[in-house]
This record gives structure tokens, C-alpha cells and sequence, in this order.
């Protein structure tokens, strides 16, 4: 499999995201959200930092169990209780991510929400990652 950042020059530009991603061959993983659950579905954290570090392991540990890696991720999708918060923790959530996943960013998303399942989740992600054949 082989992907391509792209980040045309007539955008801004990107800080801890690619503005598009091309995949090339391979099987696609479709990653379903994962929030600050412990192995016994406990939510952790009471931070968004702490859930946050916690969303991504668990995302990263079901795109492990089905064969990949962090830079398979084609596309990620974040999903926050507090856009504000998101932003003012912006420096920290991107050091999380390059130390658990690398600089080979996806294309990405934040999106405010009311709530998530778990009333006590302050985020979630998903996604999708393509792997080598």
C-alpha cells in the first residue's frame, strides 16, 4: 500500500493533519469510534488530554488487532463535547498524537457535539486506514 499526503498550496496550511490522503492498494479498515473506555468499559480520565491519549491507544489498538499501523490512517474523524477545550489543549492533543502515532498525519476532522454514549466521554474518534494486501 502506498499513500500520499497531499496539501495543495492554495490551502492553509495543515497542523497536525493532511488536507487529503491517497491510498493505493491494499484492504481498507474501518475503525469504529473509540472513547476513553478501559478494558472493563470503564471510562478514564477526567481531562481531555487524559481521554484523548486514551480514545487514540484504543483506536490504535483495534487498528493493530486487524493488522496495521498508525500510518495506514487515511482519515480520522474527532468527535468533542468542547470544541473550546479542544482548542485551548490544541499544543498537548498534538503531542499525544505524534508520540502514540507518528508525524505521517491522516486527513482529519473535529466535530462539536452535544454528548457522547457515555455521558462522562468528553471525546471520540474513528476512522479508516488502508493496509498492504
Amino acid at each position: 500500500m502506498t499513500t500520499q499526503r497531499v496539501n495543495p498550496p492554495e490551502l492553509s496550511p495543515p497542523t497536525g493533519f493532511s488536507h487529503a490522503v491517497v491510498a493505493t492498494g491494499g484492504r481498507i479498515v474501518f475503525l469504529a469510534g473509540q472513547t476513553a473506555l478501559d478494558v472493563d468499559g470503564k471510562v478514564v480520565g477526567e481531562t481531555l488530554p487524559q481521554q484523548f491519549a486514551q480514545a487514540l491507544a484504543n483506536l490504535l489498538a483495534a487498528l493493530t488487532a486487524a493488522g496495521g499501523k498508525a500510518s495506514d490512517l487515511a482519515r480520522v474523524t474527532v468527535y468533542v463535547t468542547d470544541v473550546a477545550a479542544y482548542r485551548a489543549h490544541a499544543a498537548e492533543l498534538g503531542r499525544i498524537w505524534r508520540e502514540s502515532a507518528g508525524r505521517e498525519y491522516p486527513a482529519m476532522a473535529v466535530v462539536g457535539i452535544v454528548r457522547l454514549w457515555d455521558e462522562q466521554a468528553l471525546v471520540e474518534l474513528d476512522g479508516f486506514a488502508v493496509l498492504d494486501q
